[in-house]
């Protein structure tokens, strides 16, 4: 298990290195350090000296992949992506082209995330889950035929319509909870429920049915045969058998949700006014603040790995004849 564990984190190493390198290609392709430069000096006419200056300041006053005129090494490490990317590796993000610390910024702004994701992660699960086992427990009949079709209608529904309707009629109308903002402690359960129940919701659709998919291939298989050949009834064989069987696929599905518990939801923070790291994300990439994108899609990829490292150790406590070596 540890030499599976060492392995896969070597295998991730150069992973993140392109992450990293295709990031900077496509973030620089779009801005130069001087475009970069003249929008965050925010002076409609900038002097070649204040450009220049602000590109010191931050250290984009380097070449970006190759420094001919450094020698040897130098050639490769004194450049803009060398040092933007080599401290990145022990999570050393640096500062935004604002000033402000990464590393603080994260850390203040991953608990409104996480008050947000691991609700809509863990209640979402437990309701896709049994909306999708009712669904086949009466499969082939009114109920299971009416499941899709309500299930295929929410997946049509954009997330920006329950976004919107949801501050219209329970904020704005009723006046139930807030229609945005953010607390500390106790007080900021009444900002989260509804954009925890937004996230549930918006999700109904597509997750139901597949886990609907997943249950219905398991019902198919000669363990669920076997099982009511012994007289087992319909609902134990479903609910103990079948719903343990197909665990690995769920955890499959499960690893993809990793990183938003952590970086947030992009949309639900942004018009809830959440300050989460969503919002957080947002802001850079309308700034087109380099430093800040870079350090989030790199967290994001690190995250997924350990998702993925995770997901395959738990296979092991659902399926026995998994073993990692």
């Amino acid at each position: 298990m540890l030499n599976y564990i060492i392995r896969r984190i070597f295998y991730a190493l150069p992973i993140l290195i392109g992450v990293n390198l295709l990031t900077f290609a496509l973030f620089f392709i779009v801005n130069t350090p001087d475009d970069m430069a003249r929008m965050q000096l925010g002076i409609k006419y900038v002097t070649p000296e204040a450009i220049e200056k602000w590109k010191a300041e931050r250290g984009y006053d380097k070449p970006l992949l190759f420094n001919a005129e450094a020698e040897k090494l130098d050639k490769l490490t004194s450049t803009i992506f060398f040092e933007k990317s080599i401290a990145m590796f022990a999570f050393d993000f640096g500062r935004a082209d604002d000033g402000r610390n990464i590393a603080h910024e994260i850390k203040s702004r991953m608990m409104p995330s996480l008050a947000i994701a691991l609700p809509v992660f863990v209640l979402g699960l437990i309701v896709y889950i049994t909306l999708a086992l009712v669904m086949v427990f009466f499969r082939a009949t009114y109920i299971d035929f009416l499941g899709v079709i309500v299930c295929v209608g929410l997946m049509s529904i954009s997330t920006l319509f329950y976004i919107i309707v949801g501050q219209f009629l329970i904020s704005k109308m009723w006046h139930w909870v807030p229609i945005s903002g953010f607390a500390t402690g106790s007080d900021a359960v009444k900002f989260l429920i509804l954009p925890v129940l937004i996230g549930i919701v918006g999700n109904i659709g597509t997750s139901t049915r597949w886990y609907r998919t997943i249950f219905l291939e398991e019902m198919n298989k000669d363990y669920v045969r076997t099982a009511r050949a012994k007289g087992l009834p319909e609902r134990l064989v479903l609910f103990r058998h079948v719903l343990r069987n197909a665990m690995i696929p769920i955890l499959t599905g499960a690893v993809v949700v990793v990183p938003m518990l952590f970086l947030g939801s992009l949309l639900i923070e942004s018009f809830f006014g959440i300050p989460g790291l969503g919002s957080y994300t947002i802001d850079a990439i309308n700034s087109q603040d380099f430093a800040i994108v870079r350090a989030m899609v790199f967290l994001g990829s690190v995250l997924y790995i350990m998702g993925l490292i995770l997901t395959d150790i738990s296979y092991t406590l659902f399926d026995p004849r998994v073993r990692l070596s």
